[in-house]
Protein backbone atom coordinates (compact mmCIF):
# COMPACT_ATOMS: atom_id res chain seq x y z
CA UNK A 1 0.00 0.00 0.00
CA UNK A 2 0.95 3.64 -0.63
CA UNK A 3 0.75 5.34 2.90
CA UNK A 4 1.05 9.31 3.14
CA UNK A 5 1.74 11.22 6.29
CA UNK A 6 1.08 14.40 7.25
CA UNK A 7 4.00 16.68 8.91
CA UNK A 8 2.22 19.17 11.54
CA UNK A 9 1.11 17.86 14.66
CA UNK A 10 1.26 14.74 12.78
CA UNK A 11 5.42 13.60 12.78
CA UNK A 12 6.42 17.12 13.57
CA UNK A 13 5.73 18.93 16.53
CA UNK A 14 3.39 22.89 16.92
CA UNK A 15 5.14 23.45 20.23
CA UNK A 16 5.21 20.21 22.49
CA UNK A 17 2.43 18.51 21.67
CA UNK A 18 4.04 15.49 22.12
CA UNK A 19 7.36 13.33 23.12
CA UNK A 20 9.68 13.66 20.30
CA UNK A 21 12.94 12.05 19.57
CA UNK A 22 16.04 13.14 20.48
CA UNK A 23 17.90 15.69 18.24
CA UNK A 24 21.51 17.45 18.37
CA UNK A 25 21.71 21.48 19.19
CA UNK A 26 24.20 21.48 16.10
CA UNK A 27 21.14 19.68 14.01
CA UNK A 28 18.78 22.21 15.45
CA UNK A 29 21.19 25.18 13.91
CA UNK A 30 21.39 23.41 10.54
CA UNK A 31 16.79 23.50 10.54
CA UNK A 32 16.85 19.79 11.57
CA UNK A 33 13.42 19.50 13.18
CA UNK A 34 12.07 17.60 16.00
CA UNK A 35 10.06 14.30 15.20
CA UNK A 36 7.17 12.32 17.29
CA UNK A 37 8.89 10.03 18.73
CA UNK A 38 8.58 6.28 17.25
CA UNK A 39 8.18 7.76 13.81
CA UNK A 40 11.42 6.26 12.49
CA UNK A 41 10.87 2.54 13.63
CA UNK A 42 7.10 2.91 12.83
CA UNK A 43 7.91 4.16 9.04
CA UNK A 44 10.67 1.06 8.75
CA UNK A 45 8.50 -1.19 10.36
CA UNK A 46 6.05 -0.20 7.65
CA UNK A 47 8.76 -0.27 4.69
CA UNK A 48 9.63 -3.96 5.89
CA UNK A 49 6.36 -5.04 5.50
CA UNK A 50 6.45 -3.94 1.44
CA UNK A 51 4.50 -0.42 2.31
CA UNK A 52 5.34 2.71 0.18
CA UNK A 53 5.73 5.47 2.79
CA UNK A 54 5.33 9.17 1.73
CA UNK A 55 4.95 12.51 3.05
CA UNK A 56 1.61 14.51 2.59
CA UNK A 57 1.63 18.24 4.03
CA UNK A 58 0.06 21.43 3.07
CA UNK A 59 2.96 22.96 4.58
CA UNK A 60 5.59 25.34 2.47
CA UNK A 61 8.23 23.71 3.43
CA UNK A 62 10.54 22.72 0.90
CA UNK A 63 11.11 19.00 -0.57
CA UNK A 64 15.14 19.41 0.35
CA UNK A 65 14.11 20.78 3.97
CA UNK A 66 11.44 17.95 4.46
CA UNK A 67 14.17 15.83 3.06
CA UNK A 68 16.98 16.46 5.19
CA UNK A 69 15.19 16.30 8.55
CA UNK A 70 13.78 12.57 7.59
CA UNK A 71 17.30 11.67 6.59
CA UNK A 72 18.44 12.98 10.29
CA UNK A 73 16.35 10.21 11.73
CA UNK A 74 17.38 7.33 9.13
CA UNK A 75 14.43 8.09 7.34
CA UNK A 76 13.51 7.63 3.32
CA UNK A 77 9.99 8.17 1.98
CA UNK A 78 9.32 7.59 -1.51
CA UNK A 79 7.72 10.47 -2.70
CA UNK A 80 7.03 14.26 -0.68
CA UNK A 81 4.14 16.18 -2.09
CA UNK A 82 4.37 20.03 -0.11
CA UNK A 83 1.64 22.73 -0.94
CA UNK A 84 2.79 23.92 -4.03
CA UNK A 85 2.28 20.57 -5.57
CA UNK A 86 -0.40 19.83 -3.86
CA UNK A 87 -2.14 23.04 -5.09
CA UNK A 88 -1.34 22.65 -8.87
CA UNK A 89 -2.37 19.30 -8.74
CA UNK A 90 -5.70 19.81 -7.07
CA UNK A 91 -6.20 22.86 -9.18
CA UNK A 92 -5.63 21.15 -12.40
CA UNK A 93 -8.52 18.72 -10.77
CA UNK A 94 -10.85 21.46 -9.97
CA UNK A 95 -11.13 20.24 -6.07
CA UNK A 96 -11.81 22.03 -3.81
CA UNK A 97 -10.43 19.49 -0.87
CA UNK A 98 -7.53 20.75 1.02
CA UNK A 99 -5.86 17.02 0.42
CA UNK A 100 -7.15 14.66 -2.01
CA UNK A 101 -4.62 11.48 -1.62
CA UNK A 102 -5.24 9.47 -4.30
CA UNK A 103 -4.65 12.04 -7.17
CA UNK A 104 -1.06 10.91 -5.64
CA UNK A 105 -1.94 7.08 -5.58
CA UNK A 106 -1.73 7.19 -1.84
CA UNK A 107 -4.06 4.45 -0.67
CA UNK A 108 -4.13 5.71 2.83
CA UNK A 109 -3.43 9.29 4.45
CA UNK A 110 -2.21 9.82 8.27
CA UNK A 111 -3.42 13.04 9.37
CA UNK A 112 -4.17 14.89 13.15
CA UNK A 113 -7.00 17.06 11.37
CA UNK A 114 -10.60 15.89 11.62
CA UNK A 115 -11.70 17.85 9.05
CA UNK A 116 -9.11 16.06 6.53
CA UNK A 117 -11.16 12.93 7.84
CA UNK A 118 -14.48 14.34 7.14
CA UNK A 119 -12.97 15.33 3.16
CA UNK A 120 -12.19 11.89 3.19
CA UNK A 121 -15.23 10.42 3.49
CA UNK A 122 -17.15 13.32 1.46
CA UNK A 123 -14.40 12.65 -1.38
CA UNK A 124 -14.16 9.07 -0.94
CA UNK A 125 -10.61 7.90 -0.13
CA UNK A 126 -9.07 6.55 3.44
CA UNK A 127 -7.66 8.35 6.27
CA UNK A 128 -6.67 7.66 9.71
CA UNK A 129 -7.03 10.43 12.33
CA UNK A 130 -4.11 10.19 14.86
CA UNK A 131 -4.81 13.06 18.03
CA UNK A 132 -1.24 15.06 18.91
CA UNK A 133 -2.30 13.75 22.06
CA UNK A 134 -2.34 10.45 21.54
CA UNK A 135 0.17 8.17 23.19
CA UNK A 136 -1.12 4.95 21.69
CA UNK A 137 -0.94 6.30 17.89
CA UNK A 138 1.50 3.92 16.27
CA UNK A 139 -0.46 1.35 17.90
CA UNK A 140 -3.85 2.82 16.08
CA UNK A 141 -2.32 3.42 13.02
CA UNK A 142 -1.06 -0.27 13.05
CA UNK A 143 -4.74 -2.09 13.81
CA UNK A 144 -6.04 0.85 11.60
CA UNK A 145 -3.86 -0.42 8.63
CA UNK A 146 -4.63 -4.28 9.47
CA UNK A 147 -8.68 -3.52 9.22
CA UNK A 148 -7.84 -1.45 5.96
CA UNK A 149 -5.96 -4.01 4.27
CA UNK A 150 -8.36 -6.68 3.70
CA UNK A 151 -10.56 -3.27 2.24
CA UNK A 152 -8.08 -1.83 0.22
Amino acid sequence: MNISFDLDSTLIPNGKEFETENISKVAKLFGIEEIRKGTSKLIFNLQKQGHKVHIYTTSFRSKRKIRRTLKYYGIKVSRIINEKENRRVLNSLNSYASKFPPAFNFHIHIDDLKGVGIEGEKYGFKTIIIKPSDKDWIIKINNKLKELENII
